[in-house]
């Protein structure tokens, strides 16, 4: 198909790491949260507001990355998100109470986004434009191998007493995040960031090894349009909450044994992973748009499935074997689809189409449209009022 510059390989796939601690964050969690539910005595208020508030707290690494990463480079802000990170998650893997869970929530939220919206800016600098596509849709398949690593630790330590199973799902997430930390030293550093601190003679070393040719600006406007549109579209999916809450569905389903339930997931997680690699591997052969498409129209014809068959479960008493099937298939068609398209195509689009100058305000700009649009208020307001907001 093409050919690999194994220099910048390696790099991407170095950057790419530090999506494994997002994705494992995920998927645990949507096993971990069941036990923490149960032992820590928490409402379901306060689960919605635990699952959920990594997303929320994330806003505060995703908004600060851009201006670390060019004052310290970019190696250095993934180390110092991956530090991060694993202090949050040794938090929550201690804590005794919910607020104290909501702490490590907070700290590894900043640190998991913190890397997060910097490892596509860095690959798409570093990539050749030949495989550009592939490269920097790693973040997305290294995302999709965490979350299969939380859905395996939920199986593997669900038979364990509680409260330890739960800590140590949520514990061992410190384990990736020191191997991102030393990883992510071996990077060389970003062509663009050298060209800016005026390290000319390391960013020519970089860019003999990498044979980057990139081609210079276009209309800020429209490129502000797309990367804002494709970025609202893949947040407005709700992807995410569908595999938070992937073990919620199949009990509904039926399924009402945990362990049955994480297996389940972790097949579903096999799948996705397989799938956006695939799609990853071919974007720089068929391009981005079919892709694009295919994964939109194949999730609203899944979602569709899946309302139509839920929806018959809630109202009939006997849990036709068809509904259930539908539900299941529904489900996994949809994590297919989002692999295929919106999941790695956002963050190769947004990372690929803005100029060097904003590259990096850019990506923040993308990132704050799911602020505007899906965070409403909560200061002031009890949990109660707080569910009330989110109902509506």
């Amino acid at each position: 198909m093409f050919h690999f510059n194994k220099y910048a390989l390696v790099a991407a796939i170095l950057a790419s790491t530090s999506s494994v601690l997002l994705g494992y964050d995920i998927g645990v969690m949507s096993g971990a949260v069941l036990y923490i539910k149960d032992d820590l005595h928490i409402s379901s208020t306060q689960h919605q507001i635990l699952v959920g508030s990594l997303n929320v707290f994330s806003l505060i690494g995703s908004l600060a990355s851009s201006k670390t990463s060019d004052t310290i480079c970019y190696r250095y802000t993934i180390v110092l998100a991956a530090v991060t990170f694993f202090v949050g998650a040794f938090l929550m893997g201690l804590a005794p109470s919910f607020p104290f869970s909501m702490a490590g929530r907070l700290v590894a939220g900043i640190g998991v986004f913190y890397s997060f919206m910097i490892g596509p800016v860095y690959i798409a600098e570093i990539s050749p434009a030949m495989t550009r596509g592939f490269l920097s849709s790693l973040p997305e398949i290294f995302i999709n191998f965490g979350i299969l690593l939380g859905y395996i630790s939920n199986f593997a330590l669900s038979g364990l007493p509680q409260p330890l199973n739960w800590r140590l799902m949520l514990g061992l997430a410190a384990l990736p995040a020191g191997a991102v930390a030393l990883g992510v030293i071996a990077m060389p550093e970003s062509l663009r960031w050298l060209v800016m601190k005026g390290r000319f003679v390391e960013a020519k070393r970089v860019l003999l090894k990498t044979s980057d040719s990139e081609t210079p600006t276009r209309p800020i406007r429209r490129i502000l349009i797309a990367a804002i549109g494709i970025n609202f579209f893949m947040q407005a999916s709700e992807n995410d909450a569908i595999v938070y809450y992937s073990p919620e569905v199949f009990k509904d389903t039926g399924i009402h044994n945990r362990r049955q339930q994480f297996g389940v997931t972790i097949v579903m997680g096999i799948v996705k992973t397989y799938v956006v690699f695939i799609s990853a591997l071919n974007l720089d052969h068929f391009g981005r748009r079919p892709f694009l498409m295919l994964g939109t129209i194949g999730m609203a014809i899944s979602l569709a499935g899946l309302g139509v068959g839920s929806n018959y479960l809630e109202q009939s008493y006997e849990k036709p074997v068809w509904a259930i099937a539908l539900c299941i298939v529904a489900v996994c068609a949809n994590f297919s689809f989002f692999s295929i398209g919106l999941g790695p195509i956002t963050w190769v689009y947004s990372s690929e189409i803005f100029p060097m100058r904003l590259r990096g305000q850019g990506i923040m700009a993308a990132s704050a449209v799911f602020v505007y649009f899906f965070l409403p208020e909560t200061k002031g307001k009890s949990l109660e009022e707080i569910e009330t907001i989110f109902d509506s």
